[in-house]
């Protein structure tokens, strides 16, 4: 059964969703509600805001947080994330956010992006996906201006473990109503060792497309302008055309301790081939990318 929260134990944990939305137009705006707690036991919840123009933090106490294990239910301060959709009132140095949205039906994968990894022990971090894309109705209030993001696509992830990779990069986009993507490589620890690892999902024309370490992928190339990955046949090539990063906040030993930085809706050019054969190409202005490390 999919499990929505897996609560911490005595160590070091985080536990974070990541809600993005884009209107019909383009504009793009990402929230991530998340739970952490230290070392010592120390938990604290945080919401994340960020767009084109900024980014946000906003730090609430363990009392404010509230999540569910069963389904999609998320509470940090006065914001609520479900399944039908959000609500969200937050207020910060720069920011006033006010209004709701609805989610339609999620497109989820046909099995745990994860696969086998997720029984690996020792993982510096988990990675699922809730829903590839889905349809939007409603509207966000941010400094005075308002976002209408009916008829407009969503996204939802999550991530859980002790630390973000030292490396790693990850970028997601969704078109069409019915077309979904994303990627995530990343250096992963282990007891006797280490390697680069990858998932990779594309949802587009009915199918869904895989790539993964556990598939036989690998890692050709990648940096800050984007990654070529391999499979038997197949290869995919994902370059960064835009920029604007904004920063963010991610876990280190499960104190959000670290900058990183995140483009929340740049370009994005993407092809998938088979046998030198282009099976799905597209460019996106609104995708996002995050990249740390690597070579």
């Amino acid at each position: 059964m999919e499990r929505f929260f897996h609560a911490p134990g005595r160590g070091a944990y985080f536990e974070g969703w990541y809600f993005k939305l884009q209107t019909r137009g383009g504009e793009t705006l990402a929230l991530i509600p998340a739970l952490h707690q230290d070392a010592a036991a120390r938990r604290s919840a945080s919401l994340q805001v960020i767009t084109r123009e900024g980014s946000w933090w906003l730090e609430y106490p363990e009392a404010e947080f509230g999540a569910s294990a069963e389904r999609l239910r998320i509470r940090a301060g006065a914001n609520i994330f479900t399944e039908k959709g959000l609500r969200v009132s937050a207020d910060a140095p720069g920011l006033r956010l006010r209004g709701a949205v609805g989610f339609g039906a999620f497109t989820r994968l046909v099995s745990d992006i994860m696969g086998p990894f997720r029984f690996l022990p020792g993982m510096e971090c988990s990675h699922g996906v809730i829903s590839m894309t889905h349809a939007l109705e409603g509207a966000l209030s941010i400094n005075g201006r308002t976002l209408d993001f009916t008829g407009g696509t969503g996204y939802i992830e999550t991530d859980r473990g002790r630390s973000f990779p030292r490396a790693y990069l990850w970028a997601q986009c969704a078109w069409g109503g019915h077309s979904g993507f994303m990627l995530s490589a990343a250096t992963i620890p282990l007891p006797l060792g280490g390697f680069t690892g990858c998932i990779c999902a594309l949802v587009h024309g009915g199918h869904e497309y895989r790539l993964a370490t556990y598939r036989g992928a690998r890692v050709e190339h990648w940096s800050g302008g984007g990654a070529v990955v391999s499979q038997g046949r197949w290869l995919l090539t994902a370059q960064l055309l835009g920029s604007g990063a904004r920063t963010l906040r991610a876990p280190v030993r499960g104190s959000m301790g670290r900058t990183v930085h995140e483009s929340v809706g740049t370009q994005l050019r993407l092809r998938l081939m088979r046998g030198g054969e282009t099976v799905v190409e597209h460019t996106d202005e609104c995708a996002g990318f995050e990249y740390s490390g690597g070579d």
